[in-house]
């Protein structure tokens, strides 16, 4: 017997899915959440597409069936795709040095920092400090920066969790093979083949249905001279920016990414299917099977726990359980929004919400819904 279901959720789910909506409901009843949603699929089919609350912090504006939000670091298993697909390609190999596709790049001693290492957080380039940079808004000035950084710790000795810099990192590496601004790329190649909802640079005509980030209470215990601390002050960031039109519209692929879990889950699905999913192929298995190949596995300087990393993707662990199955993966955002991919279960599933914990990695509210999901197969 499941719990009954007290606040209002809308949407649906299929036959025998009925603990996900539960366990998403509970989260609200608990008093956890603002606004959110909930999508899954299995074998590329929807099975579960719900949301609930509201997208304004007050509680005025409903959470709609379109409504979007910021999903900070999900957006990376967005950038992950985009070198996966370009690998898929013939256009870029992880073993190749970065500075084989971006020369500019092999300055201050980066000359053979591959691509593998760069999208596994191994380059040690996860901030700036050779010069003054006033914001993540100008693609070009961080790119000049970043080529021009000196790695802050031996390339492939360590990893550190490039919290903003990977986005421009990996999205100039997009930029020069494809000719197109990540953000490009991922409309016209992934969001907009797939029908899916998300973008990376959103206009201001979508403002009116993009939901208010609420941001986490203060993190406590860190020390002001923790690697975290120093990536986040030049330029500076910090989550409130979310709600800012200038955040918005600007291409920051680690962190700025727009939508729903119904399109990060019809994205994933892609992934979790092979590649190919209603006829729209991203990639082939085999180079998803590259992309999720373990790059490193170890306690991370930044986020200070250990991280087992594919090329750009998040890979179940011991640490990091994510779900039942080896072959799952995917990537978690700051204050708790998820996007996962299972190879082995063929199904994918997302959780997005506004109302912000302090958290880099997803937190137990999504992984609830998850674990729900896991029970109904």
């Amino acid at each position: 017997m499941t719990a009954p279901v007290t606040h209002e959720i809308h949407g649906w789910v299929a036959p025998g899915f009925e603990r996900v909506r539960d366990a998403f409901a509970a989260n609200f009843d608990s008093g956890k959440e603002i606004g959110a949603s909930f999508a899954a699929t299995v074998e590329g089919k929807p099975v579960v597409d719900v949301w609930a609350g509201s997208r304004d912090a007050e509680g005025k504006l409903p959470w709609q069936e379109d409504t979007i939000a910021c999903v900070f670091s999900t957006t990376k298993a967005m950038v992950a795709t985009s070198c996966a697909m370009l690998v898929d390609r013939g256009l870029l190999e992880y073993e190749q040095p970065v500075a084989k596709y971006w020369p500019e790049f092999a300055q201050a001693g980066k000359g053979d920092i591959t691509v593998g290492q760069l999208l596994s957080h191994q380059a040690g380039l996860p901030g700036v400090t050779n010069r003054p940079v006033e914001n993540w808004y100008n693609w070009t000035a961080i790119t000049d920066a970043l080529a021009a950084e000196r790695p802050w710790w031996e390339p492939g000795t360590a990893n550190g969790y490039h919290a903003i810099t990977f986005g421009h990192l990996n999205g100039e590496l997009v930029r020069r093979l494809t000719g197109k601004s990540f953000g490009t790329f991922l409309r016209e190649e992934i969001a907009g083949p797939l029908g899916a909802d998300f973008q990376c640079g959103t206009p201001a005509s979508e403002d009116a249905r993009i939901a208010t980030m609420v941001p986490p209470p203060a993190m406590e215990g860190v020390p002001p001279d923790a690697l975290l601390m120093k990536i986040m002050v030049n330029p500076p960031f910090d989550t409130s920016m979310a709600n800012l039109r200038e955040y918005r519209a600007a291409e920051i692929p680690a962190a700025n990414g727009h939508g729903n879990a119904r399109s990060i889950a019809r994205i994933m699905s892609a992934l979790a299917w092979g590649g190919t999913v209603d006829g729209v192929r991203l990639l082939s298995e085999e180079s998803i099977g590259k992309a999720i190949t373990e790059q490193c596995y170890r306690t991370d300087k930044v986020l200070m726990t250990p991280m087992r990393w594919g090329a750009g993707f998040m890979l179940k662990s011991k640490d990091l359980p994510l779900g039942p199955n080896e072959r799952l993966f995917g990537h978690g955002g700051a204050g708790g929004s998820l996007g996962i991919a299972d190879l082995d279960a063929r199904v994918s599933w997302s959780y997005v919400m506004n109302r912000m914990d302090a958290t880099t990695t997803g937190d137990v509210r999504g992984a609830s819904v998850g674990m729900a999901f896991y029970s109904c197969l």
